[in-house]
């Protein structure tokens, strides 16, 4: 028998509809999953299981009425610890916040959970979300639930690994760097960069920056739509949330579920590397498998890359001033409470003057209008998530790929931070496992705008590689994770070193 937090979002909550499954019964569920499973993979880091259970008293008394019952009811939720929640501890991974207990939910999980979901916790992150490691000096690494000695990625990692065990049907996530995308991939589930603006921000320091974007995680591409639709949104308070006055743009109804499309009306591009992320050999032989076994379904695929010179070098630039934006007082007032990844970020920006910043800003514009003319040829683009196969989390990033350095430390997130910097929507879709036994995430990458595109082609994917055990979600083994070892007497296991 299916435990209920083994259930998809999109069941649980037909179920709880139905009166067939209790929210009680499924926050259970998900609570002796975290207690049975989080000591070897360190993913769900403040709890919040007596409120949890409250609310789901609530929401059963609300299906037992007869209420209207919103998108998301009774389904626990795990809440990135980026983002705040009123009356829970949220430290961003920082020791300059380690204590910190928020007045007010952030928007993002104040529309949640007007939708229903229940905060179960927060999950784990590195340090301000510098680094796709998801290790930090507050609650320490977070492990991979398909090897713990293992990187889980990031930023989302925390989210990435609970979905992945069955702690939770749903997770918040953001993304700058591919911090949606990447966890998704390492971890064997459902990761969306949505178009900038589509899910609005108040928190950026820097309005009309689209670099960083808030966005869902989920098991599968129908409830990564299921929680998307809750999202979106035309706050004001988000510069990028553009609008026309007296019209709604963003409505939930457009992204509750993916829309029907022919894979075989697709013309697809296929690129291991967009012509210059440093993808280690290995992963450019299983993207050559994947993509061989189902590059049938489509109508076309032909290997092309939009053109990306300059893209280095501008995403360096560009992201540096985010970094100088929120974290240049802490560096500056309290370097010792801060991590190497955050240092060397502001250190590197403080360096740029305002014409280095000015080429940056024109070649993003560049490489952006070359990207939409390469979208005249191709309705979505095909490459893999990350550009290496999980390595060990004690690794606190790859300063080599296939024994070349890395620029820095995040180059080897190069195949994600090319989409970042255009501002263009992409998916990761787990795509069963590389030849070390480690999830496969495969990115599908839409035109500008493209968001409902990308969510239709994933979901049309899924459901045609879910039969085959090579190209299937893979799934992590539960009873071998209850009886692992405590990730948190690992060395080096909480900090940097």
């Amino acid at each position: 028998m299916t435990n209920p937090c083994d259930l998809s979002a999109v069941e649980a909550r037909a179920l709880i509809g139905a009166k067939k499954l209790s929210a009680t019964e499924l926050l259970e569920s998900c609570i002796a999953r975290i207690d049975a499973v989080d000591p070897a993979v360190n993913a769900m880091v403040a709890r919040d299981d007596e409120r949890a259970r409250a609310a789901a008293k609530a929401a059963d008394a609300a299906t037992m009425r007869g209420d209207a019952l919103p998108a998301l009811h009774g389904l626990p939720l795990g809440v990135k610890d980026l983002e705040n929640v009123a009356g829970l501890r949220t430290t961003y991974g920082s020791q300059l916040y380690r204590d910190h207990v928020p007045d007010e939910d952030q928007l993002i999980v104040a529309k949640t959970r007007a939708a229903g979901a229940i905060v179960l916790g927060k999950t784990n992150t590195p340090e301000w979300g510098a680094g796709a490691n998801t290790r930090n000096a507050v609650y320490g690494a977070t492990g991979n639930p398909f090897d713990p000695t293992k990187s889980a990625a990031g930023s989302s990692g925390g989210s990435g690994v609970a979905l992945a065990t069955g702690m939770v049907p749903i997770a918040t996530g953001s993304d700058t760097g591919g911090s949606l995308r990447n966890p998704a991939a390492f971890n064997g589930i459902v990761g969306f960069r949505p178009t900038p603006g589509l899910v609005p921000s108040e928190k950026r320091p820097i309005g009309w920056n689209p670099l960083p974007v808030l966005g869902p995680m989920a098991r599968t591409v129908p409830d990564l739509c299921l929680l998307l639709s809750t999202m979106v949104g035309d706050d004001a308070d988000d510069p990028l949330a553009t609008t026309i006055h007296g019209q709604t743009i963003r409505r939930p109804e457009d992204f509750a579920r993916p829309a029907m499309i022919d894979l075989a009306s697709l013309k697809v591009a296929i690129t291991p590397d967009f012509g210059f992320a440093p993808t280690e050999k290995h992963i450019r032989k299983v993207f050559a498998e994947k993509v061989g076994a189902f590059s049938s379904l489509f109508a076309e695929t032909e290997e092309a890359t939009p053109d990306c010179a300059g893209m280095d070098e501008t995403f360096e630039v560009l992201r540096s001033l985010a970094f100088l934006a929120g974290m240049y007082e802490k560096v500056r007032d309290t370097p010792e409470m801060v991590g190497p990844n955050v240092r060397v970020n502001v250190e590197e920006g403080l360096r740029y003057g305002a014409l280095d910043i000015t080429r940056a800003l024109k070649q993003q514009t560049a490489i952006y209008q070359r990207w939409q003319g390469f979208f005249e040829d191709y309705d979505v683009i095909l490459s893999p998530a990350v550009t290496l196969s999980p390595r060990p989390w004690a690794e606190l990033y790859p300063a080599e790929i296939d024994g070349q350095p890395t620029r820095t430390y995040f180059h080897w997130l190069a195949l994600a931070y090319a989409v970042t910097t255009v501002g263009h929507p992409a998916i990761s879709l787990p795509v069963g496992l590389d030849d070390a036994g480690m999830p496969f995430g495969l990115q599908i990458v839409g035109p500008r705008g493209g968001d409902a595109k990308v969510l239709a082609v994933a979901a049309a994917l899924e459901a045609a590689l879910a039969g085959d055990a090579l190209t299937a979600r893979p799934v992590p083994d539960i009873a071998k994770l209850t009886a692992a070892p405590r990730i948190a007497d690992t060395p080096g296991f909480l900090g940097f070193d």
